[in-house]
């Protein structure tokens, strides 16, 4: 019997201010329908309409079950931080609810790691291989593309066919630290090593300058695993 293949959950185009305004509605600072009205102002179609509102009420507002305890963490700390907090929260957001926009993420980061940019065509064909070639697949890797752009972490060059990473945004909190971690864990579905956790690709837009292990150990969230003398891993707690 033929495997279903993923389905692919995040195929739209959602601009950074959006996912702000969203986090203001869960925050309580405005109103679900004032948020309709930023998306409105920006899409013409209804359907369009519905379909980024959807996507962003996962986020934050009608969140999965096994996220919406996270979520709500992400929320508290939204509450907390402000605006400095806006990017890496919806980020850690869309990677743990979305796993096409995870798998896209962390293709596009080893690929910058590899060749410090590359072309949408590869990205595309990349996940073509695990998602299907399909209608819709390279669109929708275009849209999350095209998202992360106006997120201000890739520029689209050579008339919009390459793509390269800009400057990467510190995260020097460490309860935003062991938040954006949680996510990387709960989009990978497994413990990371620790050794791993600065280079993620899946995190490639952030640097994270505190030590990732003392992070983890400290947040009543995560659990630092040994195998061996010099192996660590970062999981979940048990209650997570």
């Amino acid at each position: 019997m033929t495997e279903p293949l993923p389905r692919i959950g995040f195929d739209r185009y959602v601009e950074l201010d959006w996912c702000r305004g969203a986090l203001h509605v869960a925050a309580g600072r405005i109103t679900l329908e004032d948020l309709k009205d930023t998306v409105a102002n920006s899409l013409t179609g209804t359907e369009s309409r519905r379909k980024s509102v959807d996507i962003l009420k996962r986020f934050w507002l009608n969140p999965f079950p096994d996220t919406a305890d996270f979520l709500q963490r992400g929320i508290r700390l939204f509450n907390q931080q402000g605006e400095p907090a806006v990017l890496p929260l919806t980020w850690g957001a869309a990677i743990s609810t979305y796993p096409f926009f995870g798998k896209t993420a962390e293709i596009t980061g080893r690929l910058f790691r590899l060749h410090s940019d590359c072309t949408i065509n590869e990205v595309q064909r990349r996940i073509a291989e695990i998602y299907g070639d399909r209608n819709g697949v390279s669109r929708a890797v275009s849209r999350v593309l095209q998202s992360q752009e106006k997120w201000g972490v890739i520029e689209r060059i050579d008339k919009k066919k390459r793509i390269t990473p800009l400057a990467p945004v510190i995260v020097d909190d460490e309860e935003l630290t062991a938040w954006l971690i949680e996510a990387a864990i709960r989009y990978a579905g497994k413990p990371l090593a620790v050794q791993s956790l600065q280079t993620l690709p899946v995190l490639f837009p952030f640097i994270m300058t505190n030590s990732l292990s003392y992070v983890a150990s400290n947040s009543p969230n995560l659990a630092l695993r040994s195998e061996g003398p010099s192996n660590q891993f970062v999981a979940l707690c048990e209650n997570n």
